[in-house]
């Protein structure tokens, strides 16, 4: 679900947005909500017996969701960023004036 929403909304939230301290804000709050969420979703099906995401374990650390999410956490942080590059390059005019007179 979080990689689900981190190709939805990161890049298109730094391209949109002309600020990227906004576009980094936006991508933390959504981020935060899929994250709890997708985090309840997966701790019902470990309760009920599913060792997929979670160790069955409860002394065990589930180092391995840890590292899922922290690296689609970072390919979002790197989205916002490409799309604010691109949504800048997009917004800005080019300053260089072209003649049209005729060669004399």
């Amino acid at each position: 679900m979080i990689a689900i929403v981190t190709v939805l909304f990161a890049l298109p939230l730094g391209y949109f947005l002309r600020n990227r301290t906004s576009a980094l804000i936006a991508y933390v709050a959504i981020f935060g909500y899929s994250f709890t969420f997708q985090s309840v979703y997966l701790l019902r099906f470990s309760i009920g017996g599913d060792g997929d995401a979670f160790p069955t374990d409860p002394k065990e650390m589930p180092v391995g969701y840890l590292v899922v999410t922290a690296g689609i956490y970072l390919v979002g942080f790197l989205l916002v960023a490409l799309g604010h590059r691109l949504g800048t390059k997009r917004r800005t005019r080019s300053t260089v004036a072209v003649d049209l007179d005729p060669a004399r």
